[in-house]
């Protein structure tokens, strides 16, 4: 399944590294996790605190993955946890809506055999990834608040005794990924997981960019975007570092790859001027994962990036056109100003818009990005320059789900199923400009072009030759 974070890590660092999902399997499946200090740092709290699990409940692999759970929840109590609360965050966004309840099905299994073994185990929260916890790059900290609130001082607006009852309450008036935060009660009404002091938290998502927020909240004594009303003494790990530049976390149960050597830092090296702009939902894609997991500049001389804000507390469907013609205006400017060898821009429209599941705002969202990308190409035209157009992922281009034939699937409504989340469909790459070169053809030799092709491409593009240990670049110059 496409993702948005290794894709961008692939085009902006030119190799393929094992991160994410693969570096945690790899961990998991040799048992190192439990060896490294992340992990012996949280079972110090096992002896007299309850080990706390926060993370996206789902088997989409995006931002985490549901037999990963299962794994740590099982490990966990192996090495010495007696006690374990889950606070789940339901998906919907890049796996089916409503399939939440069967993953919520699942977890009270394992942990209903955990509690037979003696393990007090138990689900002590939920609520819509979108509303709850994962919100990104400080877009709406009210998303982290709330969370906090169900997770931390163990307080939400509704109250169940059990989880599955819960998700499929709350599905009556919102879906997966919008759900309203809530907490599990005893027969008494009290919150039954509330994180205090002497606990320890691990945060089990392996994507960085949707729990960097809640690892500032959960980790710095000196913080001020809500009110955490208290600040419980904990023993806190992500399952990676997610920010290598802030050292946020400063404990992880798995360490994450060191992507160096990006395209960037060697075109900056070089001289190359570079702009890069998006709006706040994919700024980071188009700087921080870019630049291979780091924050800042490499020469605040030669780079300049600009974030735009999103638009906040509303779905991308009601505004569907975004900040593209922003991000386009922008692009344009910095064309033509002639200060910058290379402009970079993500248009986030298709994906953002297309994980609503709304197709007329899709389309709509679509025509915006087409108005900022002929924008993009007018000015390249002027200025005589070159562009390369491509996409770390699909999305909009297929909004229902497919039998195996590729058939459209209905419901038992007779209602098409709509699918809003990433596609596994490859990506199109378009080069053209009035500045390239006379006899820049594709090669045909490179037949499994991908993503980390791209970095070289670009190199060549400015006139230079990539390292030997990047994937190859996907052009030639050949004799007219």
């Amino acid at each position: 399944m496409g993702n948005s974070e290794v894709g961008h890590n692939a085009l902006g660092a030119g190799r393929i590294f094992a991160q994410g999902a693969k570096l945690v399997d790899l961990a998991l499946a040799s048992g190192k996790i439990y060896e490294g200090e992340g992990f012996k740092y949280i079972s110090e709290s096992f002896e007299k605190g309850t080990l706390h699990l926060i993370g996206l409940l789902s088997d989409g692999g995006v931002h985490s993955r549901l037999d990963q759970l299962q794994l740590l929840l099982k490990g966990s109590s192996e090495h010495g946890a007696k006690r374990i609360r889950v606070h789940f965050l339901t998906d919907g966004r890049d796996v089916s809506d409503g399939s939440s309840v069967g993953f919520v099905e699942t977890i009270e299994n394992d942990l209903a055999n955990l509690r037979e073994k003696g393990v007090d185990a138990r689900i002590a929260s939920g609520g819509g990834r979108m509303y709850v916890t994962m919100d990104r790059y400080e877009n709406d900290w009210d998303v982290v608040k709330r969370g906090w609130d169900a997770q931390v001082l163990g307080e939400a607006p509704h109250k169940f005794t059990n989880a599955v009852e819960a998700v499929k309450k709350l599905r009556e008036i919102a879906n997966d990924q919008y759900l309203p935060p809530f907490v599990i009660v005893d027969e008494h009404n009290k919150a039954v997981g509330p994180i205090v002091d002497g606990d320890g938290v691990v945060t089990f998502n392996f994507r960085a960019d949707r729990m960097v927020m809640l690892a500032k909240a959960l980790e710095y004594q000196d913080f001020d975007k809500f009110d955490r009303v208290r600040f419980p003494k904990i023993r806190y790990a992500g399952m990676l570092q997610y920010d290598g530049e802030l050292k946020l976390p400063s404990h992880y149960l798995v360490s994450p790859p060191e992507i160096d050597r990006t395209s960037d830092e060697y075109l900056v090296y070089n001289g190359i001027c570079t702009f890069a702009c998006s709006e706040t939902v994919k700024f980071g894609h188009v700087t921080f994962f870019w630049n291979g997991n780091r924050s800042g500049y490499f020469n605040p001389e030669l780079e300049k990036y600009v974030e735009i804000p999103s638009d906040i507390g509303i779905s991308f469907n009601l505004q569907p056109k975004m900040k593209a013609l922003e991000i386009g205006e922008r692009a344009r400017d910095a064309i033509l100003s002639h200060q910058f060898d290379q402009v970079r821009v993500n248009i986030a429209n298709g994906d953002m818009v297309g994980h609503t599941g709304d197709i007329q705002a899709t389309i709509v969202a679509c025509k915006a990005a087409d108005e900022a990308v002929k924008m993009i190409l007018d000015a390249i035209e002027q200025v005589g320059g070159i562009y390369v157009v491509t996409a770390d992922h699909g999305n909009a281009e297929d909004m229902v789900k497919r039998d195996k034939c590729g058939q459209p699937l209905y419901d038992k409504n007779g209602q098409l199923q709509i699918l809003t989340s990433h596609t596994c469909h490859p990506v199109p790459i378009a080069i053209g400009g009035p500045g390239l070169a006379p006899g820049v053809r594709f090669r045909n030799d490179v037949p499994d072009g991908g993503l980390a092709n791209v970095a070289a491409t670009i190199m060549n593009l400015h006139g230079f030759v990539a390292p030997n240990d990047y994937e190859p670049t996907l052009i030639q110059v050949v004799d007219n």
